[in-house]
């Protein structure tokens, strides 16, 4: 039996897909993740600007980037990552480029992306 092998992707990534809202680069988003300490495992805030956006399906992933007394943190996860537990976007941002690793080298209000209208 012969199967289309579009259609056997998308089964698979059906079962894997997580609902999230639409967000792109430049957004400033507000995530908890799950951390595992010791046996027990808590719910921790990650609010920061998306850099990144890379794949699709399965595949895909984002970067998100804060500062964190005064040190800038990156994390990238996976867009179906059973961490992830509940994202929202705060604010949308308005920006012409897909990766914005030009905001590595900056600090304050230079760091920041346009909000969008």
């Amino acid at each position: 039996m012969v199967t289309n092998i579009g259609q056997t992707i998308k089964n698979v990534e059906s079962k894997y897909k997580k609902d999230l809202p639409d967000f792109t680069v430049g957004d400033t988003v507000k995530m908890m993740i799950k951390v595992e300490e010791g046996d027990k495992v808590r719910r921790h805030p990650f609010e920061g600007t998306v850099i990144r956006k890379t794949g699709r399906g399965v595949k895909g992933t984002f970067t998100l980037r804060k500062i964190s007394f005064g040190e800038g943190v990156e994390r990238t996860f996976p867009l179906n990552s059973p961490l992830i537990e509940d994202l929202k976007v705060l604010r949308k941002g308005v920006n012409k480029r897909a990766k914005l690793y030009y905001l590595r080298g900056r600090v304050g209000k230079s760091a920041r992306v346009k909000k969008a209208e």
